[in-house]
């Protein structure tokens, strides 16, 4: 009961787990002893489980999940602190804190978004390193025999792409196009004509690798290189001046100068975007193309945890804590989540509404008998109950 108060406390109004107790009681009357979170915490740690299988089953139940498809992402979470362990490490920051403590999340969700898995590593630990442990673990604790993964270029490396084919996994996964060779960027970009909407496919060390042309795209890198290359024109006349940009080079006499062979390279690419996979020649570049752009669903999941339900900074320093933390913020996440996907509307909005329902209670001094009067439910509030098969 109180792991469930907490959970509907972190949508409410995320706070520290001491001010949530406070807020169950001043909002909704609830009371918990203080000291009930800390002694509850050991137990609650070996609910991971259990509560990763509730997830799956509504999401089985719900949303149609089957298992052959599921995305992956990671993020940070850092830390309001300075002190290192063995969990919390400086790493490379999502957040930019890259000199405060922090741990890596790995999480897994539907094609809706919805999550059914995740997991801690170390601060320090490289992204690409945790794509495997995860996919593994989920495809073992629910005897997966056939599973698609799909994933950003940060995840692509031989290793992970011969331990997905040994496990009998099925990927598609964003490409670093700027890693191919140039005499292969030329020949995608010939292939393509830069017409919009065209795709091709080609067999590569990291699988069929399928690209595509759009002209929005194209619009947008267009752009971007080109203040890119006024940075660089700038900082070539006025050294001085120097800004981060990436089309410089030192020249003679350690002078900066335009990188023209960069400035080629990523023009042949403009507009072009890459994914490897391991699939059948029977599925198509489309279909290929438009799962992984649907890979913004768990980037929209890491932004609803940490802006929505304020899952970082992190202020726990115990390891025990420090899991409970992430398994709440999960259950929080799935609910959340839940609610969307039903409603179509967002986590803010349902609660906006929500909170327009309130009780006045009035006590009757002399017979002691409290008479609780609710306001009136608006018509916004009655559409969301119902999509939610909730009574009113």
């Amino acid at each position: 009961k109180l792991l469930q108060d907490l959970v509907i406390m972190r949508m409410v109004e995320p706070a520290s787990k001491l001010r949530s107790l406070e807020l169950l009681e001043e909002y909704f009357g609830i009371r918990h002893r203080r000291q009930a979170f800390y002694e509850s915490v050991p137990g609650w740690i070996a609910l991971k489980d259990r509560v990763e299988r509730s997830a799956l089953a509504i999401a089985m139940a719900e949303f149609k999940f089957d298992f052959s498809l599921v995305f992956y992402d990671v993020t940070t979470l850092y830390f309001e602190s300075f002190e290192p362990d063995e969990l919390r490490k400086p790493g490379f920051s999502k957040d930019n804190k890259f000199n405060q403590p922090q741990i890596v999340i790995g999480l897994v969700v539907s094609n809706e978004g919805f999550p059914v898995a995740y997991e801690i590593f170390a601060g320090n630990k490289f992204e690409g390193h945790t794509l495997i442990p995860v996919i593994e673990s989920f495809k073992r604790q629910h005897a997966i025999t056939t599973l698609t993964v799909v994933a950003d270029a940060a995840m692509i490396s031989l290793d992970n792409i011969e331990a997905l084919k040994q496990h009998g996994l099925h990927y598609i996964v964003g490409a670093r196009m700027g890693n191919l060779p140039q005499k292969l960027m030329r020949e995608i970009a010939d292939g393509l004509r830069q017409r919009d909407g065209a795709t091709l496919r080609m067999e590569t060390t990291h699988g069929t690798l399928v690209c595509d042309f759009s002209l929005k795209r194209y619009r947008k890198d267009k752009l971007d290189m080109e203040k890119q290359i006024k940075k660089a024109e700038g900082v070539v006349k006025d050294p001085t001046a120097l800004k981060r940009t990436k089309f410089l080079k030192v020249g003679d006499h350690t002078a900066y100068q335009l990188n023209t062979d960069l400035i080629e390279k990523h023009a042949c690419l403009l507009g072009i975007k890459g994914y490897y996979t391991n699939l059948e020649p029977t599925v198509s570049d489309r279909t290929i193309i438009n799962q992984y752009h649907n890979l913004w669903h768990v980037e929209q999941a890491f932004r609803v945890a940490k802006s929505d339900l304020q899952m970082r900074p992190i202020f726990h320093f115990k390891q025990e804590t420090i899991k409970v933390h992430v398994l709440l913020c999960f259950m929080a996440l799935a609910v959340s989540k839940y609610l969307e996907i039903k409603t179509a509307t967002s986590l803010q909005q349902i609660i906006i509404s929500f909170k327009r329902i309130t009780d006045a209670r009035l006590l009757n001094t002399l017979t002691q008998e409290e008479i609780v009067m609710r306001t009136k439910i608006p018509d916004r509030v009655k559409t969301l109950l119902k999509k939610l098969k909730l009574p009113y």
